[in-house]
C-alpha cells in the first residue's frame, strides 16, 4: 500500500462523522490512518485504520462517468453474495450522498491475505510448482463461482441473462467508439467479426468479469487456499465462457511479444503456470463445461479489455487523472485489438505472433 495520491485524497473529517453516525467508530474524535491501494485501474480503494480495527473504502475514479462504477450495485452483489459464497468480503454500509467524500462509496472489510501483483512478485520467491497450485487454486475458485446458485443468494434481479452475448458486443462496441482517441483500423474488423460470429446458445450464471491474480487474495503461507475474490463491480449474471475469455485475455505466457504488457504487466507468465489452452482444458474438466466457440470468447475478452483501458486513457488525457500509470495505455489498447485481430484471422488463441 501507498500514501493517498495527490488530488484523490478523502475529506477524513466527514467520513469520520458518517462512521460515527453508522455505529462504525465509537469518537468522532479517534485518529484515522488512510492509505491507498496502488493496484486497479478503476474504481478507487483504500485502506482505513481506525480504533484498532481495519476497514476497506472503495469508490469510483474521479471524472468518471456512473456507468460501470456503480457503488451501490456492487455493494448489494457483495451483500448478499457473501452468505453463499464466503470468498466474496463481508460489506458494512454504502452511501449514495456525494456530499460525505465527493462521491458514492462503501465500506467492507479487509481480508488478510496475500495478492500476487507484478510489484511484488519477486519478493515473494514464488517457486515453479508453487505456480502451479496458485493456478490451480485461482481456477477451482472460479469455477466455484460459476456454480454458485445465484436465485438462492437473491440476485437474480442483477442481470438479464437472455441476449446477454449480443448486448456485451453491442455495448462494448460503443463505449470504445465513445473513448477512442487513436485510429487502430483493426478496431473496426474485430467489432464486426463478434457481431457475426456470436454462440447462438450459452449457459447462465453469476460471472465476475475480471478475475485475475491480482483479485485474488491467498492465505498467508498457503498458496491451496484462497480467502477472497476483490473488485466486483461488474459482476453480473450472464455466459461464463465470456468469463472465461476475459480471464484469458489477461493470461500472458512467456512466449507472447513483451510489447502485449505495456502498460498492463500479468505474473502469469513466470514458470509454473499453465498456457492458455492448459486453462481452457482444465476449466472443462472442474466445470463439466465444454467451451466451444474459443476464439470467440477470447477475441471478446481481448477486445473488452481494450476498451476498458482505453476509457482509463481518455480519462487521463481529458486530465481527469494525473497517475502516471495510464499514460502508457492507448498503446495497451491498440496492442488488444491487435492481438484479438490475429486470433481472429488464425483461428486460434496461443502462437499468434
Amino acid at each position: 500500500m501507498q500514501k493517498v495520491r495527490k488530488g484523490e485524497e478523502l475529506n477524513e473529517d466527514t467520513l469520520k462523522q458518517f462512521l460515527f453516525e453508522k455505529q462504525i467508530i465509537r469518537d468522532v474524535k479517534s485518529e484515522l490512518e488512510v492509505v491507498q491501494f496502488p493496484g486497479g485501474y478503476s474504481n478507487l480503494t483504500y485502506a482505513l485504520k481506525i480504533e484498532e480495527n481495519e476497514y476497506v473504502l472503495r469508490r469510483p475514479p474521479f471524472g468518471a462517468v456512473k456507468r460501470g462504477h456503480d457503488m451501490g450495485r456492487e455493494y448489494k452483489v457483495l451483500s448478499k453474495l457473501h452468505p453463499v459464497f464466503p470468498k466474496a468480503p463481508r460489506t458494512y454500509v454504502f452511501s449514495e450522498k456525494d456530499e460525505i467524500i465527493g462521491a458514492p462509496f462503501y465500506i467492507m472489510e479487509k481480508v488478510e491475505g496475500t495478492i500476487i501483483r507484478p510489484q511484488n512478485v519477486r519478493q515473494l520467491n514464488i517457486s515453479e510448482n508453487e505456480f502451479k497450485t496458485i493456478a490451480r487454486s485461482w481456477l477451482e475458485t472460479f469455477v466455484e463461482l460459476h456454480q454458485v446458485d445465484y436465485q438462492a443468494a437473491g440476485l437474480e434481479d442483477l442481470g438479464k441473462p437472455e441476449g446477454y452475448v449480443d448486448r456485451q458486443v453491442v455495448n462494448w462496441g460503443k463505449q470504445y467508439l465513445k473513448a477512442a482517441t487513436d485510429d487502430i483500423p483493426e478496431a473496426g474488423k474485430v467489432m464486426q467479426w463478434l457481431q457475426e460470429n456470436q454462440p447462438g446458445q450459452y449457459h447462465s450464471t453469476l460471472i465476475h468479469n475480471d478475475f485475475k491474480y491480482d483479485n485474488i487474495v491467498y492465505a498467508k503461507g498457503d498458496w491451496s487456499r484462497v480467502v477472497a475474490v476483490l473488485d466486483w463491480e461488474m459482476c453480473t449474471l450472464g455466459d461464463p465462457l465470456m468469463d472465461l475469455g476475459t480471464s484469458l485475455s489477461y493470461w500472458f505466457t512467456s512466449d507472447d511479444p513483451p510489447w502485449l504488457t505495456i502498460g498492463l504487466p500479468m505474473t502469469t507468465g513466470e514458470p509454473g503456470n499453465p498456457g492458455r489452452l492448459e486453462i481452457v482444458e482444465l476449466y472443462e474438466k472442474m466445470s463439466g463445461r465444454k467451451v466451444d466457440h474459443l476464439v470467440f470468447y477470447y477475441a471478446y475478452g481481448l477486445f473488452k479489455i481494450a476498451v476498458i483501458v482505453q476509457q482509463i486513457f481518455y480519462r487521463y488525457k481529458k486530465g481527469y487523472t494525473t497517475d502516471e500509470r495510464f499514460a502508457q495505455l492507448n498503446k495497451a489498447t491498440r496492442a488488444f485489438i491487435n492481438t484479438a485481430w490475429q486470433a481472429i484471422q488464425k483461428n486460434r488463441i496461443v502462437d499468434l505472433y
